[in-house]
């Protein structure tokens, strides 16, 4: 098997016979991170680095891990510098996912075959940088060439959806869809809050004085997301705590953050499940799905949050969540009512999201996420659900990507694992190859379109 050619990351021949199966489905992406404006704009790129690497956390991380300097990471050089200076250190990461996926986008996007080093980066900008002046390298065409079919965005309650306006007017063969994030209106601890509280009393045209005014704006957003097309919510917290807690409490709490008050970690905990339960009632009314993304610790290198603020790659996961008491409130309360997608930086917490997948049949085990998006982080995930849940019931690949490109590959490196560990199955005589057929057909397009409402 050579470097990235036909066979790879496929181990056995029914595993290349079920990735022909799968490989040119479409695309359905219910979580990324897509700049909705860049692609409503249909903007290009003017280069390599900023195709590969000027949003892209996973590819600064490895930079710093080699020692290449902040000032051609996120710093004052020029593009060409930071690409040369990435290239040189390049060989260097083999083994992680970034030296494959970086790789598949120049060979699927841009015929390149060379291998990215310092001897070839000369090279590779020149024919990059000519390739990205075809009207073929833009956003729009590209996501069509990538056979992506719904790509879903993240957003704030208070954005005006403007540009998915715009592309639903504009696009006929590619939907982008909007996801409905909360977060930053139940950080009631965090810096700017209350201002935040006052933005989305403006953009939806409610005094939020007081909770139930905050509630009604919230309302009023969700409802306004509905209109644009959205079918989920998505909550990105370290630790997830439901219980319930009372209208009184709730209002309490509210109005002593809303005047800038001392409040209590007990406080915000209790304000969070608060609100947590009223938007899961919201999603349950709507039919949308309900998305935690849970355990990501963040900006915990201190230097280079000081440096650069937050999203600069400085976070990291940790097992030291509890998981079972935790989301045992919400999930009973929502019971058969609400379809919920489980998401965890930590892989030592897959088996209890997947064994609470199994006793609740409206839970879904979501894609493998972050730090553990990667072949054998894929592989270890599918398994294991695959032995404890029902691999038929995962909830599907995420490309969780700020980085256009890299939609096709992470999409490629997902069927091409799946397709890898079912066809491992059939080897060993676990299941017949026609069963595998359908199970990976069910697994990269027909569980999610039902799942989101593709």
């Amino acid at each position: 098997m050579s470097f990235l050619d036909e066979e790879y990351l496929l181990g056995s021949e029914p595993a290349r016979q079920l990735y022909d199966e799968i490989r040119d489905l479409p695309v359905l992406d219910p979580h990324s991170h897509l700049d909705v404006q860049a692609v409503a704009r249909n903007e290009g790129w003017d280069d390599i680095w900023e195709v590969e690497g000027a949003t892209d956390h996973y590819v600064w991380q490895l930079m710093r891990k080699r020692g290449v300097p902040e000032r051609k990471i996120t710093g004052s050089a020029s593009n060409r510098e930071k690409w040369m200076a990435l290239a040189e250190v390049f060989p260097q990461f083999a083994g992680n996912p970034t030296y494959e996926w970086v790789h598949l986008d120049l060979k699927r996007r841009f015929g390149i075959e060379k291998r990215i080093s310092g001897d070839t980066a000369a090279e590779i900008w020149t024919e990059t940088k000519a390739a990205l002046d075809s009207p073929e390298m833009r956003q729009q065409s590209l996501l069509a060439e990538m056979n992506v079919e719904v790509v879903s965005s993240t957003d704030d309650p208070v954005s005006d959806l403007e540009h998915h306006q715009q592309l639903a007017d504009d696009l006929e063969e590619i939907t982008v869809r909007p996801t409905w994030r909360p977060d930053t209106a139940m950080q009631i601890d965090e810096a700017g809050w209350s201002e935040y509280i006052e933005t989305l009393g403006r953009a939806t045209d409610t005094d939020t004085s007081d909770l139930d005014g905050f509630l009604t704006a919230l309302a009023v957003s969700h409802e306004y997301f509905e209109q644009h097309g959205c079918r989920a919510s998505d909550h990105g917290l370290r630790e997830v705590v439901t219980k319930p807690v009372s209208d009184r409490r709730a209002a309490d709490i509210y109005q002593r953050a809303y005047a800038s008050e001392t409040i209590t970690s007990d406080d915000v905990t209790d304000f969070q499940a608060y609100v947590l339960e009223r938007i899961g009632e919201l999603n349950r009314d709507t039919g949308w799905v309900t998305q935690f993304h849970i355990g990501p610790v963040r900006d915990y290198r201190d230097s280079l949050h000081d440096e650069l603020g937050s999203d600069a790659g400085g976070d990291v996961s940790t097992q030291d969540i509890e998981l079972t008491e935790n989301l045992k409130y919400f999930l009973n309360r929502f019971d058969a009512e609400l379809e919920i997608v489980l998401y965890t930086i930590d892989p030592t917490h897959y088996p209890t999201v997947a064994t609470i997948s199994r006793a609740f049949p409206n839970v879904s085990v979501g894609a493998a996420w972050w730090f553990n998006d990667s072949p054998i982080g894929m592989r270890r995930q599918l398994e294991y659900v695959s032995t404890v849940d029902l691999l038929a019931n995962h909830g599907g690949m995420v490309s969780d990507s700020r980085k256009l490109l890299s939609f096709g590959s992470r999409f490629e490196m997902f069927r091409r694992s799946l397709a890898d560990t079912a066809g491992s199955m059939v080897e060993q005589g676990q299941i017949p190859h026609d069963v595998a057929e359908d199970l990976v057909h069910n697994v990269a397009h027909d569980r999610p379109a039902a799942l989101w409402q593709f």
